[in-house]
């Protein structure tokens, strides 16, 4: 009897260390905290089913060699984790951290090229699960098996911003029934032009977050890599829409615990399930997120601020930077990279610079632009609408006109963009306010001639003449003004004449002889002069 016992009470802790391990999914590796938890959860098991088989008092339980050594492990453990933290922390490699990352300075107009209208992000991910749930909710076929997941994953897809986001499983039963095809398709939105497709799949994704058992995306990965210390996962597509599960393996680099970087990236198809592993270095092209924003973010703040040591970051606080609440993300060169502001850590309510860092790659760089912090733009901002009550979004950084600029969607209510502001960054009393983004960017550009931000260019091309017969002429209407486009023989070019300047130009007709003096234009040349050769 005594022998089924103990073999029975093996049988349990086996079992509660397995379901354990099934539900919390420890990494098997001497870098994970889970691990070291782990362990010392299984001997304070072991621990408490000795004691309860001895049935051991409060004199036998003191005096129980077996129980002083379950003591001594579990103390052991305990004492190893914690000055292995300590000995992994900034306090004694301030140093170390402070290196983690490699920031370069940048030029910002040579950096970041100015974008045209359907290349900027204008939706914030709050936004655009609004739009997603508003498809989902069209979708009748759909809608009551399955929701929009809340990833929304920002990336680059063929050369545009989107944010994509797989469905979900709306509840157990839905689980149940569905499991056997997988999640049909995934939301795919575009934050330039708003536009929201559910893109259906012709094989369903059997490994998702929504699923509970083996195919949960988190338990797949782990059983099929052990060792691995994940981070966070991001959803996205390859260049042909196939959907991916993006698993970045941290890596670390001070002591047990410390200096928290990224080595692998495991990429898993989202149909299939399988899984292949890439160096960071060789990570694909088309993948958009290893590091996470919050990774970068706090590796900055490493940079920044332990310059000269821990205390001095902590007692005078001499050259210490940090980044600001919040960030956001720029598109450059297919490429996603998380921006966010620099500022002082004694709190200024400004700003001495920006970060752009890499998120496939993790390529930093800092530029030294003083001005607004982003919370100061956003207040600016709502201050020109505050009679309709819009709310900011976090803003953008562009460059309109070499010009630093945030870029603030305005909301309403419902979370509904309605208008668009720009504010200067290094003047941010400077606010346009439109009602769409061409509107914004002319009114913007206005002000930045008007407070003597910008110059207007010197017109310096050569003035020219033509004389001729006029072989083709035609009427256009260009915001609200006439002009008349003609062709002289002898040249295939085609010149723009203002009704506004040259009222004249309505008398002229097919086979009649003028004389031009004009400048070359990219599409149709300037005319400075007309001059119409009278008939006798």
């Amino acid at each position: 009897m005594k022998g089924k016992k103990k073999f029975l009470i093996a049988i349990i802790v086996v079992l509660l260390a397995g379901l354990y391990y099934y539900i919390s999914l420890p990494a098997i590796n001497i870098h994970s905290s889970d691990t070291w938890f782990f362990v010392i959860v299984i001997f304070i098991v072991l621990a408490v089913c000795y004691a309860m088989r001895k049935r051991l008092g409060r004199g036998e339980f003191r005096q129980s060699k077996v129980m002083k050594g379950f003591g001594i492990i579990i103390l052991g453990l305990g004492i190893i984790y914690l000055i292995g933290s300590l000995l992994s922390s900034p306090i004694v490699n301030a140093r170390k951290y402070q290196k983690l990352l490699t920031v370069e300075e940048g030029e910002f107009t040579e950096d970041v090229e100015e974008l045209s209208f359907d290349k900027i992000p204008l939706l914030d991910k709050d936004t655009a699960e609004i739009l997603g749930d508003r498809k989902m909710g069209s979708m009748v076929d759909m809608v009551s098996q399955f929701e929009v997941d809340d990833i929304y994953s920002q990336i680059n897809y063929q050369d545009n911003p989107v944010r994509v986001s797989p469905l979900k499983y709306a509840n157990l039963i839905k689980w149940f029934t569905n499991r056997s095809n997988g999640i049909p398709a995934y939301i795919r939105i575009n934050m330039a032009t708003q536009t929201t497709e559910l893109v259906k799949l012709d094989e369903g994704m059997k490994y998702t977050t929504s699923e509970h058992l083996n195919r949960n995306i988190y338990r797949h990965l782990r059983f099929a890599h052990p060792t691995y210390i994940y981070g966070d996962l991001s959803f996205e597509i390859d260049d042909k829409g196939v959907p991916y599960w993006i698993a970045p393996v941290k890596k670390f680099n001070i002591g047990l615990f410390g200096g928290e970087t990224v080595g692998k990236v495991v990429l898993c198809n989202a149909i299939t399930g399988e899984t292949k592993t890439y160096d960071i270095e060789d990570v694909p092209q088309w993948v958009d997120r290893a590091y996470s924003a919050d990774l970068l973010v706090q590796l900055f703040d490493y940079y920044g601020t332990l310059k000269h040591g821990f205390l001095n970051s902590v007692l005078s606080q001499k050259d210490c930077l940090e980044t600001t609440d919040g960030y956001n993300y720029l598109a450059l060169d297919d490429d996603v990279w998380m921006y966010t502001g620099v500022t002082s850590v004694n709190g200024d309510q400004s700003n001495v610079g920006f970060v752009l860092s890499n998120q496939r790659t993790m390529e930093t760089k800092y530029y030294k632009v003083e001005g607004a912090t982003e919370a100061s733009a956003m207040s600016s901002a709502e201050g020109q609408v505050q009679n309709l009550g819009y709310v900011a979004t976090f803003p953008l950084l562009l460059n309109i006109s070499d010009e630093p600029t945030y870029f603030i969607a305005l909301k309403d209510d419902a979370g509904l963009v309605k208008k668009y502001a720009m504010v200067n960054v290094q003047k941010y009393q400077i606010v346009a306010i439109g009602d769409s983004v061409s509107q914004c960017e002319e009114n913007y550009l206005e002000l930045l001639l008007s407070n003597g931000v910008k110059q207007v260019e010197e017109d310096t091309r050569e003035v020219k003449t033509i004389k001729g017969k006029i072989t083709k002429i035609a009427q256009a209407v260009l915001e609200g003004t006439s002009h008349y486009y003609i062709m002289v023989e002898g040249s295939d070019d085609i010149f723009d004449v203002s009704v506004v300047d040259y009222i004249d130009v309505v008398r002229c007709e097919t086979g009649q002889e003028i004389t031009m003096e004009y400048k070359e234009g990219d599409e149709a040349n300037t005319v400075m002069s007309l001059e119409i050769k009278e008939e006798k």
